[in-house]
């Protein structure tokens, strides 16, 4: 029973925000209440909100009621900083509004944009945003200015306290102040004139105070992220901007950022790398010394202990010599970055002048080539995953992160691994931006019982004993304070810095309802508490750390749960079934699991990609679907197999049918008796929209050019066999058509495998889980296959791409060249025929198998040689038609395509190689998607 004050706040706040994004349900508030880091708490109420107005209200109502409130974008926070017990705001997908401003020198940002999409929008600019977290690719910029974030190369020259331009803000009080607007800050300066002088009186007193303003100063030549940032007490002296650089790294606990304008920074565009190993760390730690100080020519270098090294040293990829280093070794990987190629080759030379003196275990060598590059950079990134796919299962993984002053490194590491070891953490790692003294550690504790949180604790407190008192570094260097440093905030900073930023919080949140114990925290064991659970609920995602990397690839990420919240909501089922005492919870979290985590899932996959363990969600839903299965399920299901060609006879009549209608009651008619059907029959009864394809005819076999030499055999997907084009398509020709007259003008023979009708690669069987069937039809295509291409003699191309992934995949261990028809036009067709681009612009769209099995750069290389402007739009990975999700679930094909149609509406027409995706495409987008072949086609000759 949610306690009375929340279901109050629920009904003020009911009927002026969406009730669709209000959330009390216990799995949306156990999976809402999961970020990166170690620990767990489950929010009373999860609200998603779309502006500023509705922050507003819920602020102000939050404030009514005494409730507390925390904000939160993408979660991929290691400090438990984006976790709330209370009322968490969530500013998402919603907040994706960004606008590039004088010709790339700044840029504007909303919170919920990714950091890889602000970069995207200005690589035709040669500029980036400062901030380069390793998280860039899942983090938003909200988190990105709210925990000051760094990375590799941005230091801190280019992070976003020095970087930010103006925000927009929104304080405690329901104030919005925009710092870029004269009015804006004309009227706060008036309305807010006490917060103000507050803020100048502070400063002046802390400049004032000698030994504590040198101690600022100092603390900030170092990355440090420990506190709030009180360096803006002493850059500054117009309370304005000492209020805009404060907010910077506050953890929304000051306020709401609601935009940020930053200025960019150059992305140059040569670069060389390179790996160089020494014989004990302190020779790399003195070298290290040298680089940092020519950062205008090194722009990263990593340290790499040799416990680090021997995480990697077995993949794929990787220099035998890392096997054969001593125990004492350690490396650097080195980058340098410059506008011409000129200038990088005299940095390269430089900087090993500079490292000349010191001993190294092999020669030092620069490599500009990207391919070789990225093999090394792999090599650093493929440490924590390394680690965290090796740990033993029910354990977490927790990456910490502390500065040393860089005159101290070297002993400050060595101190740092005795640590480890007087610990009993053998398993850890130490790699890191070295450059500013930064260390990353990676470890794996276990927090099942009383005694190993005894002794995660132990090791903390020496840790910060270590850094914070022996070496006056920073217990945080870019990861945020969080609820895991605020215990230790005082003893890093002293108890006046401490008392001062006491007095920032209560200025600017004097009731405490921001993010209470974030950052400040009067509980010196809180960093001990509310520890995330990690139980056994399946070997497939058992591995998964709760980074969130994967969500930003997820298609239904904006509709139900991510594929991180999939795995929460699945370890909370785990532990509940397991400990067997709370029937009832378990029942409910299991029904809500249906719609949110099972029936909304596409199982493209594509998490996998970005999954730092390599984990495949799909995977997962997948193996619920088959285990769901009773006998009755799996008998339909070998009868369908088994009838397969008289099953797509009936779906093409009932397709004709429907088409007839059409012709006689029109689209209006039409969409009126589906959706009366679908409101009777639910799912059974799929939507209906314009694009709705037509029934095929009787299915022709073409045979290209009969007579030539050159063969190839062409099995056309079920869905060809079955659709045609809707009539709204400006090609209402059947793909096989289309496909049979590239090929023909490419002088190629087609070949047919015999019983086309009844052949099908299993997708449809795979994807509800009737592994059997999918089997047999498997079987079935690649003994045709098999006899058509004369033992794989004569090439194999398929239209669709799910198909082609499909077989890929499933025909892997077979003498069969199977290629996707776009991929054999690109590859080998293309040598026979000639290319006339269109000067258009088309959009194209990746589906997400050829994207996951590599193929999207070939597609695109493809639609160029068709049209002299190619538009991929950005943030929209699978499509969520998922072959006919589409159809029985069309809000999430709606969700995942949500930010289409303003990507694409300067196009001419829209291409892709999935008959089903063209459908939603075509519906959400305002274009009219074809198969790409049809391009192809119009714009080509026989060479």
């Amino acid at each position: 029973m949610l306690p009375a004050a929340y279901q109050s706040f629920v009904r003020r706040i009911s009927g002026r925000i969406d009730s669709r994004r209000i959330y009390t349900d216990p799995l949306s508030t156990l999976t809402y209440g999961t970020d990166a880091s170690c620990y767990r708490l489950t929010p009373k109420v999860v609200v998603k909100t779309h502006n500023e107005d509705e922050v507003r209200l819920l602020l102000a109502e939050a404030a009514a009621l005494a409730l507390p409130v925390t904000f939160r974008a993408a979660g991929t926070s290691l400090s438990g900083q984006a976790v709330s017990d209370s009322i968490l705001l969530v500013a998402g997908d919603a907040w994706n509004a960004l606008e590039v401003l004088d010709h790339g020198a700044a840029i504007r940002l909303q919170p919920g944009v990714l950091g890889a999409a602000a970069n995207a929008a200005l690589l035709p600019y040669g500029r980036k945003i400062g901030p380069d977290p390793a998280t860039l690719n899942a983090a938003m910029i909200g988190g990105i200015v709210n925990n000051n974030s760094s990375g590799m190369c941005c230091g801190t020259a280019q992070n976003s306290y020095r970087t930010v331009r103006s925000l927009r803000l929104i304080l405690a009080d329901g104030t919005l102040l925009d710092t870029s607007d004269e009015a804006s800050v004309a009227a706060f300066r008036e309305s807010h004139a006490g917060l103000l002088s507050a803020l100048s009186g502070l400063a002046l007193r802390v400049q004032g105070n000698e030994t504590l303003a040198a101690r600022i100063r100092r603390k900030y030549k170092m990355k440090n992220t420990t506190g709030y940032s009180l360096n803006a007490l002493v850059d500054y002296t117009d309370p304005l901007a000492i209020l805009l650089h404060l907010m910077v790294g506050s953890e929304g606990t000051l306020a709401f950022v609601s935009e940020v304008v930053y200025h960019t920074v150059p992305d140059w565009a040569h670069k060389a790398s390179a790996l160089v190993f020494y014989p004990d760390i302190g020779t790399a730690c003195q070298a290290i010394s040298v680089l940092a100080q020519h950062k205008d020519q090194v722009a990263a270098a990593e340290l790499l202990d040799r416990a680090s090294l021997r995480s990697v040293e077995n993949k794929a990829g990787v220099p035998a010599l890392i096997r054969s280093l001593p125990d004492t070794a350690a490396a650097i990987l080195i980058e340098t970055r410059a506008e011409s190629a000129a200038d990088l080759q005299r940095q390269c030379a430089a900087i090993s002048a500079l490292l000349a003196p010191f001993y190294a275990l092999a020669p030092l060598v620069f490599s500009s080539d990207a391919a070789e590059t990225t093999r090394l950079w792999n090599i650093r990134k493929g440490m924590f995953p390394s680690v965290g796919a090796m740990r033993a299962t029910g354990t977490t993984v927790i990456i910490e992160d502390v500065v040393f002053p860089i005159e101290h490194l070297a002993e400050g590491t060595l101190k740092l691994q005795a640590l480890f070891q007087r610990h009993g953490y053998h398993e850890a790692i130490i790699f890191g931006h070295a450059l500013e003294g930064n260390l990353h550690f990676v470890f794996t504790p276990d927090f099942s019982g009383e005694a190993e949180i005894g002794r995660y604790q132990a090791f903390l407190e020496d840790v910060c004993q270590l850094v914070a008192v022996e070496y006056e570094g920073a217990v945080k260097a870019e990861h945020g304070t969080g609820r895991n440093m605020a215990p230790f905030v005082e003893l890093e900073w002293g108890a006046d810095a401490y008392r001062v930023m006491q007095e920032i919080k209560l200025l600017f949140d004097p009731q405490g309802m921001l993010n209470p114990d974030v950052i400040l925290s009067q509980d010196k064991l809180l960093h001990v508490k509310h520890l995330k659970p990690m139980p056994v609920a399946n070997p497939i995602i058992d591995k998964c750390i709760e980074c969130g990397f994967c969500e930003a690839q997820c298609p239904s990420r904006a509709l139900t749960l991510t594929p991180r919240q999939r795995i929460v909501a699945r370890r909370e089922i785990a532990a509940l079934a397991a400990s067997g005492t709370e029937p009832a919870a378990l029942q409910q979290m299991e029904a809500s699991y249906v719609y949110a985590g099972e029936q909304t899932c596409v199982a493209c996959g594509l998490c996998e990609t970005a999954c730092p363990v390599g984990i495949n969600t799909g995977r997962l839903t997948l193996g619920l679907r088959e285990a769901a299965l009773g006998d009755s399920d799996r008998k339909r299901a070998a009868t369908l197999a088994r009838h397969y060609g008289l099953a797509s006879s009936a779906a093409r009549t009932g397709l004709r049918l429907l088409a007839g209608f059409e012709k006689v009651a029109g689209e209006g008619g039409t969409a009126a008796l589906m959706q009366g059907l679908r409101r009777v029959l639910g799912t059974r009864v799929p939507h209906w929209s314009r694009h709705f394809p037509r029934g095929a005819g009787r299915f022709s076999a073409l045979p290209g050019k009969a007579d030539s030499v050159r063969k190839v055999v062409y099995l056309p997907s079920c869905l060809t066999r079955t659709f045609v084009p809707s009539g709204a398509a400006p090609d209402a020709r059947p793909v096989n058509q289309v496909v049979a007259s590239v090929l023909e003008k490419a002088g190629y023979a087609l070949l047919y495998p015999a019983d086309l009708g009844n052949l099908c690669c299993g997708t449809p069987f795979h994807s509800k889980g009737a592994m059997d069937a999918a089997e047999a039809k498997r079987m079935e295509v690649e003994a045709a296959l098999l006899l058509a291409s004369d033992n794989g003699r004569w090439p194999v191309i398929v239209d669709n791409g799910v198909c082609t992934v499909a077989l890929l995949e499933g025909l892997q261990d077979t003498p069969l060249q199977i290629y996707d028809v776009t991929r054999f036009v690109h590859e080998v067709a293309a040598d026979y025929l000639q290319f006339s681009p269109l000067d258009e612009d088309v959009a194209l769209h990746v589906v997400c198998s050829m994207r996951k099995s590599g193929q999207a750069a070939m597609l695109e290389a493809l639609a160029r040689r068709c049209a002299t402007r190619v538009t991929v739009p950005g943030g929209v990975t699978c499509c969520g038609f998922a072959g006919d999700k589409g159809f029985t679930y069309p809000e999430l094909n709606a969700s995942a395509l949500k930010d289409l149609r303003p990507q694409v509406s300067h196009c001419s027409g829209g291409y892709s190689n999935s008959a089903t995706c063209e459908i939603g495409l075509s519906e959400h987008s305002g274009l009219d998607y074809q198969h790409l072949m049809v391009l192809v086609d119009k714009v080509t000759r026989a060479a």
